[in-house]
């Protein structure tokens, strides 16, 4: 707290008469009000403790480097823009709503029509635009400033309930003057009572004598968002009545006594505050991640903390090395740098999937307890995605805060008042879960997050209250994993957002195995906002062929190379093509394991993983099978990839790793799983991902250099390519499963770029990883000649993936947000045309991914006396609690334990559920269970999911299919 702000009089002693009188908050219950003035020193109260205590440097000094008087100056407009925001209640439009308030205030000579008589003219002038423009009137008379600075100050006022206004709004209200102030006698009066407020919240908060200075200011438009949500953030504090009661208050108290018990109520966690490590990388990997005795870190890892260290300004690091080689470590030591370099107050990790978001949950929060912390300090983590509250890792932190999150622009999320336990960790910060940073507004503003891609993206989609996920990545260092994995669609939004963050000075590290040559160099010219004249600067990047790379740049700057040395870890795999035939895939694999051995099988559809898995069990047996793919519960899901890892994981962590075994997989197997096979059968697809799948072949020695604990015949890594049908054929033809998934493009450069190293062609074996980056940008070279005989066929395959992109890329700008504009141009329409809400349903991801909208079910048992259960297969808890079979009764809310158990089996139905026709059909015939007791407020669980009922035989009818389940194959749909 300054001097001048200690010795302020408080605005109710700078305010006389009818102002007093004007509301700003009302309940309708207890018919208690709150005084416009008290909730505009509440506001402003609030933003002064966020920006000393909670927002990060990075953002303070993003704001102070604009402002003559720097971060003073730019702590004085954080708290006037919050003291100031809600001016637009002053007049008629808004003060009509209560009748009874509205009564007291024309007592004092404020007139008003009353609601119904204002009807539908009313909504030209909601209270935020009427904000806008009062305090932009006030600014030009009182200041001098033109119509052209005035907005960009202004526009945190008007945008503070989500959408800044339109120029169309802006326009509008000015032909409803009668809105803003009464026509008549009392028009002076409004006037007079609106300046007051505003001439006192100069002089309360400071900028009386800045005003004049900042005139010259051209704010960023990146400053004008962070301060709008700035401003959001201390309003949605400030208006909850358990922190800030109205009035009557129950307890009198000062007006210090009253921020200072709201803000301990609140007990929001201090912004991190990053030490950069001084020890050399080997301690601070030694430290932070628990090295076996004598390991040694890899040249890459150690090359990214140098590069992070040694950076002119904290950027854009993209980090390129083989899978297993420790990039996940080394972005986060790399990202524990450019935090304490750069002042940001967290660290968003960023995955493809909610699985590999689950995986990295636990290892980010291993990694935050090494992380030296001062005494007491706490930490507020995240797992971003719409099933985290299923999470035990997560809801071990739930915190049971005091304070009941609050969103006043959307219906209480139901997720924040659900019950969650709390265990005690040991750990140098406490982490929690905070009571009010959760919901699907606010959850992204926690310090720590891990999460999916789709929370990143959502920062490139106009949609309401923008603001504040921008502010969510503005404040943090972000990490993208798998870059590789994101199609043309994802990128339009991800190149966005990267061009934001680079005007945010957001650190960015980037991780991938198998990333091409242009992806690289889009990925580096969005962020670094140079224009595409400089572009001679970025040739160097997409030329590089070396592996691994390292690839950094600045906001503005040019981009800088490093070739740091490979690790030593070398795997020669042979490749072999094989018939797409089940009977001799079950044949070969008899013969591969007949001294036993561990196979992974990985199929590009679910259907091709269960039809392969029946045809194995016929000859291995069901206990020598094992299936893993998409459509399984949540629950079974979970504890597929948890046996899988425990039984294929790396030497010293699994467990009972059997002497012959076979996984039947999906793509769930490429990301993310630390899993090792001796043999990879796999469906032809796009390189990078066949790399990807080869990184789960002889991941880990056994028995050393040699592989001597492997069985003999599988010493040497071995891949077999299938799902072609002919391989002899002029062109390759891919199985059309594979082609609805990838593209036949797509796969024929794969095929094309694998020829030499297929059969004891004249470059086998594929050397991993010397081969890694060769094979990649040999498939995405866009000149890459075709193998003799298949230019016609690769050609037309051409032209339908450049006609999908095209397509793509034009239906993703339709949402996505614009460039960053000139300094101090106003953010007015930065969200026109825009999607509404966000959010992390399947209705949501499709917004920023190239995918139908999924149908989501929740799966439960309806026994034969019509009754419902949990499934009956789920094992107890941790604690010993039976899940299987729970009661789930209808005339009533189920218990706690049963409707949670019940929501972890949620599913996502496949592809044949998500066009409209069948979709619509299908919700239609899931409404007809529809439990009228499960939808009050105390069902957080279960209200608004659609249930799936199966018989005691696990099956059902849907929409013309049917639909069997079973724990160790998951869904079955076949049409009826």
């Amino acid at each position: 707290m300054t001097v001048e702000e200690g010795s302020r009089a408080g605005l109710r002693a700078r305010l006389r008469g009818p102002v007093l009188s004007v509301w700003a908050k009302h309940d309708r219950d207890s018919d208690a009000w709150l005084p416009l003035w008290r909730h505009m020193e509440d506001s402003a109260a609030v933003a002064g403790l966020l920006w000393d205590e909670w927002l990060p440097l990075s953002v303070r000094k993003l704001i102070a480097a604009e402002l003559p008087g720097g971060v003073e100056d730019a702590r004085r407009l954080a708290v006037w823009l919050a003291g100031v925001h809600d001016i637009g209640k002053a007049t008629p439009a808004f003060a009509c709503q209560v009748e009874s308030l509205a009564q007291v205030m024309r007592a004092d000579g404020l007139e008003m029509r009353s609601q119904r008589a204002m009807g539908a003219e009313r909504k030209s002038a909601p209270h935020g635009l009427a904000g806008q423009v009062l305090l932009g009137e006030w600014l030009e008379e009182r200041y001098g400033w033109t119509v052209a600075q005035t907005g960009q100050f202004t526009v945190a006022v008007g945008g503070h309930h989500g959408v800044p206004p339109e120029h169309g709004q802006i326009t509008a209200l000015d032909r409803h003057p009668q809105l803003l102030r009464t026509p008549g006698g009392s028009s002076a009066l409004w006037r007079r009572v609106q300046l007051e407020l505003m001439e006192a919240c100069a002089a309360e908060f400071g900028v009386h004598d800045r005003l004049s200075a900042w005139r010259s200011v051209k704010l960023p438009q990146p400053v004008q968002v962070v301060l709008t949500a700035l401003v959001i953030v201390s309003d949605w504090i400030a208006s909850n009545p358990e922190l800030f009661p109205y009035f009557p208050e129950d307890v009198p108290r000062t007006d210090e006594e009253r921020i200072a018990a709201a803000w301990q109520g609140l007990n929001l966690p201090r912004a991190w505050h990053a030490e950069e490590p001084t020890d050399d990388v080997q301690e601070l990997f030694a430290s932070r991640f628990a090295l076996p005795p004598g390991a040694k870190i890899r040249p890459v890892q150690e090359a990214a903390v140098e590069l992070a260290r040694t950076m002119d300004t904290p950027g854009l690091l993209v980090i390129e090395a083989p899978m297993g080689e420790g990039k996940t470590e080394a972005a986060l030591a790399a990202a524990e740098v450019l935090a304490a370099r750069s002042g940001a107050g967290g660290v968003f990790f960023a995955l493809p999937t909610m699985a590999t978001g689950n995986a990295m949950f636990p290892r980010l929060l291993h990694w935050l307890e090494q992380i030296p912390a001062p005494e007491g300090a706490r930490h507020s983590v995240l797992l971003a995605h719409s099933k985290s509250a299923l999470n035990e890792d997560f809801t071990d932190l739930m915190d049971r805060g005091q304070v009941k999150a609050l969103d006043l622009d959307a219906a209480d999320d139901q997720q924040d008042s659900q019950p969650y336990s709390r265990r005690t960790r040991s750990a140098s910060a406490e982490l929690v879960a905070h009571a009010w940073l959760r919901g699907r507004k606010k959850a992204m503003l926690s310090s720590f997050v891990a999460g999916t891609i789709d929370q990143l993206l959502f920062a490139g989609l106009k949609s309401r209250h923008l603001a504040l996920r921008h502010l969510a990545v503005a404040s943090k260092v972000v990490v993208i994993d798998e870059a590789h994995a994101y199609d043309t669609y994802m990128s339009v939004y991800l190149d966005r957002v990267l061009s934001w963050l680079g005007a945010y000075r957001v650190p960015v590290v980037v991780l991938s195995a198998t990333l091409p040559a242009t992806r690289r160099r889009e990925l580096v010219e969005a962020y670094s906002g140079r224009k595409k004249a400089d572009s001679r600067d970025f040739d160097a990047v997409a030329q590089a062929g070396e592996y691994p790379l390292l690839t950094a740049v600045a906001p503005g700057g040019a981009p800088v190379l490093r070739r740091p040395a490979a690790s030593g870890r070398a795997v020669d795999v042979q490749l072999e093509r094989i018939d797409d035939d089940l009977a001799l895939l079950a044949e070969r694999l008899e013969n591969e394991l007949e001294g036993g051995g561990c196979v992974l099988v990985v199929r590009n559809t679910v259907r091709r993983v269960v039809e392969a898995a029946r045809a194995l069990r016929e000859r291995f047996g069901d206990s020598d099978v094992t299936v893993a793919h998409s459509c399984f519960i949540d629950v079974d899901r979970a504890a597929k990839d948890a046996s899988l890892l425990n039984r294929f994981g790396p030497p010293g962590k699994a467990e009972g790793r059997p002497a012959k075994h076979i996984v039947v997989a999906s793509q769930v197997a490429e990301q993310s799983l630390d899993v090792d096979f001796d043999l990879l059968v796999t469906d032809l697809c796009p390189a990078d991902l066949l790399l990807q799948r080869m990184g789960r072949l002889h991941r880990h020695r056994r028995g050393g250099e040699n592989q001597v604990e492997r069985p003999v015949r599988l010493r040497t890594a071995r891949c077999l390519v299938t799902g072609v049908v002919d391989w002899t054929a002029d062109v390759p033809e891919p199985v059309r499963g594979s082609v609805a998934v990838y593209g036949a493009y797509a796969l024929l450069r794969s095929a094309a770029a694998l020829l030499p190293h297929l059969d004891g062609g004249p470059r086998r074996p594929v050397r991993l990883p010397a081969d890694i980056s060769p094979l990649v940008q040999h498939a995405y070279a866009g000149e890459s000649a075709a193998p003799p005989g298949w230019a016609q066929g690769m050609e037309a395959a051409r032209a339908r993936y450049d006609e999908l992109r095209a397509d793509q890329a034009e239906r993703a700008a339709t949402f996505r947000l614009g460039a960053v504009a000139r300094a101090g141009r106003p953010l007015f329409g930065w969200v026109t045309a825009g999607v509404g809400d966000a959010d992390d349903t399947s209705r949501g991801k499709a917004q920023v991914r190239d995918s139908r909208e999924n149908l989501e079910v929740v799966v439960v048992q309806k026994n034969e006396d019509g009754t419902l259960a949990t499934v009956p297969w789920l094992a107890p808890d941790r604690w010993g609690r039976p899940l299987a079979g729970l009661a789930l009764p209808t005339d009533q809310v189920p218990t706690t334990l049963a409707a949670r158990t019940a929501a972890s089996c949620g599913l996502r139905l496949p592809i044949q559920f998500s066009y409209a026709e069948t979709m619509d059909q299908a919700i239609s015939e899931l409404e007809e269970l529809h439990v009228p007791a499960w939808q009050v407020k105390g069902s957080q669980w279960l209200a608004g999911q659609l249930i799936l009922a199966l018989d005691e035989n696990c099956q059902t009818q849907l929409a013309g299919f049917t639909l069997r389940y079973s724990k160790s194959d998951g869904l079955e749909v076949t049409r009826t």
